[in-house]
């Protein structure tokens, strides 16, 4: 199991820290915190307070350290971000919005409005 312990944040391999987890322990990587929800294997956001595990204390910020004593480390931990979708929704944005030529065109526009609304009458800028 070791060797397929993951940061839930970046991905980057854990592996060589030991167990249990403490509470301050961070990802060598990415430096953020370990002992967190996320890295659970009861962390489950279909299911009421996102813990599947029945006693446990309701844990309020899933991403932050905490002192839960039910953490057991969850090999997919990591999800990796979905790049495809995002990238669908720049495109649909720059289709709508004139794409990044259009947005500096209108920021000009808009800025020399400003800058003669602004000017100072018989002033050389």
């Amino acid at each position: 199991m070791s060797s397929k312990r993951v940061c839930w944040k970046c991905g980057a391999p854990i592996g060589a820290l030991p167990l249990p987890l403490s509470r301050l322990a961070e990802c060598p990587s990415c430096r953020t915190e370990l002992h967190v929800c996320r890295m659970c294997r009861f962390y489950d956001t279909g299911v009421a307070k996102h813990c599947r595990e029945p006693i446990a204390e309701e844990v309020k910020d899933k991403q932050r350290a905490n002192f839960c004593g039910y953490l057991e480390l969850a090999d997919d931990a990591y999800h990796a971000p979905d790049l495809a979708s995002e990238q669908v929704a720049r495109a649909r944005l720059d289709d709508l919005f004139g794409g990044a030529q259009g947005k500096s065109s209108a920021t000009d526009q808009h800025g020399d409005a400003l800058n003669d609304l602004f000017r100072k009458p018989g002033g050389d800028d």
